[in-house]
């Protein structure tokens, strides 16, 4: 059987790991009928290559969520292959198992939970509250994380998810350009991994948003608030999706994999150790980063799953980092991002 994760230890250290296991015949975690031999592709791609495109070439494929809606043509639902029983002992963090249900089906099983939150090295905090992340920035060397799509969802984690709503959008157009002004601004156009790695390094000190590594020895807390409000976040993680395009003759064995893989012991106890990011309810009850960030992950939007939505996501976020660089003025952004999501 040939799966395809994503190029970084959280995406496949785990799976290479039970492969390992599975190919010396040891089975700690449970027998397969067959291995899976995992392909990887750049995290670019996770979030961008068309997932109808990989189903013709992939048994199992570790996606994002707003790409299903293009894709569930390719896709097995997983209530053709598992008990309503099976599905409801799943217990999964946050709204993850949601964020893969789309018009009545479940299109897959998340398999790693993530969302946008705050992080810094350890003798730093970053606050509770908005207003208060700006004073902060004052007196410490903060990034954003803008690379890539990371822009545009910042802008919607800023806005609760209703970037439709213009006071929302230019609020948090004009909280981004004054919070760049007072970033590092090498490190705030880089991808999450990118800041991480500068702030692990110690280029930076802190940054108020952007999505959560467990693996990282840094200072992971709750994303900052507009006052009165819920931690602002999107959510992120990833899921196990199905192809059609031999599930007649796996099925039993791609049910094995997938059961084994939300199992609890494969997530609380191999997915940590090997650096993997568990999406199950178990796990994200342990101290440290999963319980500081829990009510993160509770309150976390979902982000649309229609076809096209991806490339809106991508031009999106260029648009605004393009503004944001050029100090374009709030008001005259929003409306360039309207106009490009009304000719989407």
């Amino acid at each position: 059987m040939r799966g395809l994760t994503w190029d970084h230890p959280r995406g496949y250290a785990p799976l290479d790991e039970l492969t390992r296991l599975d190919q010396a015949g040891d089975h700690p975690y449970g027998q397969v009928p067959e291995p899976i031999v995992w392909d990887r592709q750049p995290l670019e791609g996770f979030e961008s290559e068309p997932i109808a495109k990989l189903a013709a070439t992939y048994d199992v494929m570790v996606i994002d969520h707003p790409g299903l809606g293009a894709a569930t043509d390719a896709l097995v639902p997983m209530e053709e292959l598992f008990a309503p029983e099976e599905l409801a002992g799943l217990r999964f963090a946050g709204r993850s198992r949601e964020s893969y249900h789309l018009d009545g089906r479940q299109w897959a099983l998340p398999l790693d939970a993530a969302t946008q939150v705050a992080a810094a090295r350890p003798g730093v905090t970053v606050p509770a509250t908005w207003p208060e992340v700006i004073d902060l920035a004052k007196s410490t060397r903060m990034a954003l994380c803008l690379g890539g799509p990371h822009a545009f969802l910042m802008f919607c984690a800023l806005c609760s998810g209703d970037f439709l709503d213009e006071a929302a959008g230019e609020r948090a157009l004009e909280l981004m350009a004054e919070l760049l002004a007072l970033s590092d601004p090498e490190s705030s156009l880089l991808n999450p991994i990118g800041v991480l790695d500068a702030m692990t390094a110690g280029a930076v000190d802190c940054c108020p948003l952007l999505y959560g590594y467990a693996s990282y020895d840094l200072a992971f807390s709750d994303a900052p608030a507009w006052p009165g409000k819920a931690p602002g976040s999107v959510l992120g993680g990833t899921g196990l999706v199905v192809s059609r395009r031999r599930i007649g003759t796996i099925r039993d064995a791609v049910r094995a994999h997938l059961l084994r893989l939300t199992s609890e012991p494969v997530q609380t106890g191999l997915f940590p150790a090997t650096g993997g990011q568990p999406a199950s309810a178990a796990a994200w009850q342990r101290e440290g980063f999963y319980r500081d960030t829990a009510a993160t992950m509770e309150a976390a939007w979902i982000r649309p799953r229609f076809p096209g939505y991806i490339a809106l996501q991508e031009r999106s976020s260029a648009l605004i980092r393009a503004g944001l660089l050029a100090r374009t003025p709030a008001p005259a952004l929003l409306g360039d991002l309207r106009e490009e999501w009304r000719n989407a």
